[in-house]
């Protein structure tokens, strides 16, 4: 098989959506909990994901690494001269996958010399794909209908719809808001989980997506091409640079995903 991005986006589409059909064999279940250092939960439905898609995407281009959230990801002096690979989180959003919000994704993407160009965020329960490659568009897909072409919007002067984490906002995001709000702009806001919220902005269906809490590369790979795909502003840095993967330290910085290039959101982040 060729590995172009066009050939290996249907491939991968289908890897994701197996994938959530692996983790809702799980969903009704009762499931003990673990949890990381960092008092992340982790469930069998991350794992079994998470070998899933290893496995698959091993199978599918064997000379590509693979790096997962529930993976080892290596010493950097021999990760950091990977020029592509997989960044996979085989279960984004945890927290609501125990809360059963429905509100859980499935992220994979591919990066290359540090950009995402291939990008699946999978949402199990509604049996939704969000999908892009880089210049070929960004698309929506429920179940079997046909996929439609998604596009971020172009932002209103005097009314934002923000989109904001529902467990891991933080106080700067409420900060951000009465900034807003103090401009006399009208902020309708909502809360969500995972990746799900980065995939609002590039359907057009949110403006701005700050996230001050710390995330990591496989949070916001698959969903940063997507954005960047729908002809969104992208999902940049504080200082407005955009995100690059295959850091020495897989934390992101404070991440801000903007749909309309002209909104001038840093004038909230950091005010004079």
């Amino acid at each position: 098989m060729t590995d172009t991005l066009t050939d290996l986006l249907p491939a991968v589409r289908q890897i994701a959506a197996e994938a959530g059909r692996v983790i809702l064999s799980f969903y009704e279940k009762p499931l003990p909990v673990d949890y990381k250092a960092d008092d992340s939960p982790l469930t069998q439905a991350d794992r079994a994901s998470h070998h899933f898609i290893v496995e698959r995407l091993e199978a599918l281009t064997p000379q590509v690494p693979v790096l997962s959230e529930e993976s080892d990801p290596g010493d950097y002096a021999a990760r950091g001269s990977w020029t592509r690979f997989w960044c996979v989180d085989p279960l984004d959003g945890t927290k609501e996958f125990v809360k059963k919000t429905g509100e859980f994704t499935v992220n994979i993407a591919l990066i290359e010399n540090g950009e995402p160009m291939l990008g699946v965020v999978h949402v199990p329960v509604q049996g939704l794909t969000y999908f892009a490659a880089k210049g070929e568009g960004a698309f929506k897909q429920v179940g079997g209908a046909e996929p439609a072409l998604i596009t971020a919007r172009s932002a209103n002067a005097e009314e934002i719809v923000l989109v904001a984490s529902r467990d891991h906002a933080g106080p700067e995001v409420a900060a951000i808001i009465e900034r807003m709000e103090d401009e006399g702009m009208a902020v309708d806001s909502t809360s969500m989980g995972s990746s799900l919220k980065f995939c609002l902005v590039a359907e057009g269906a949110a403006d701005f997506y700050p996230r001050t809490v710390p995330t990591f590369e496989w949070d916001t790979a698959a969903a940063q091409c997507i954005v960047e795909a729908a002809g969104g502003a992208g999902v940049m840095t504080r200082d407005g640079n955009r995100l690059a993967y295959n850091k020495e330290d897989l934390r992101n910085p404070s991440v801000f995903a903007v749909g309309d290039a002209s909104l001038d959101w840093r004038r909230w982040i950091d005010p004079a």
